[in-house]
């Protein structure tokens, strides 16, 4: 429950709300588990190396699995996000991040969709060291927005990057959610 574990809190609770369960299996490096979510065979992630080496797990999985790059998306924690805001891009740089710096080099290839969750950072929070910081309990803004995650990927399956990045980028704790956000909608 530490805020650099976020993208592995999220990926949790989102193989709760798909009906996984806990990702028990092993292959490549990492723990996984297959189900169908948004019409689409999903394969949920938890790379098992170092964060630093996330790269090689992900690789990995990518060429067990004939994936390319492109159907890859990544939750990570973000310190230059504020606590608890959920920024989904549909590519780009790693930031500061050293476990999307791996994937990024090993891949070759930074064209694939992300959900960045917002920790904070420790100048903005009251001074400290980063690594202190992120090894830290999350806070309950950082909690809500990890609540949010599962039903953003759910969005983007459904309704593709560009949907998801307009209704949950305006994600912040304590916003009423709008209409549709937060729940799957019936057909």
């Amino acid at each position: 429950m530490t805020r650099h574990n976020v993208g592995f809190c999220a990926v949790d609770l989102l193989a709760e709300k798909l009906g996984l369960g806990r990702l028990k299996s092993a292959k490549c490096k990492a723990l996984f588990g297959v189900c169908a979510a948004g019409g689409k065979n999903v394969l949920l992630m938890k790379p098992q190396t170092f964060m630093n080496l996330s790269g090689e797990a992900v690789r990995d999985m990518l060429h067990a699995c004939g994936l390319p790059p492109e159907k890859l998306l990544v939750i990570f924690d973000d310190a230059d996000l504020p606590a608890g805001r959920i920024r989904i891009r549909k590519s780009g740089s790693a930031g500061t991040h050293n476990g999307m710096r791996s994937i990024i080099y090993l891949l070759e290839n930074d064209q694939f969709p992300r959900i960045k969750v917002g920790i904070g950072h420790p100048d903005r929070e009251g001074g400290g060291d980063l690594a202190d910081y992120v090894l830290s309990p999350m806070d309950s803004d950082t909690w809500e927005a990890v609540k949010a995650v599962p039903d953003a990927v759910i969005d983007l399956l459904e309704h593709g990057v560009d949907h998801a990045m307009q209704e949950y980028n305006k994600f912040s704790p304590g916003s009423p959610p709008e209409e549709g956000r937060g729940t799957r909608k019936k057909e």
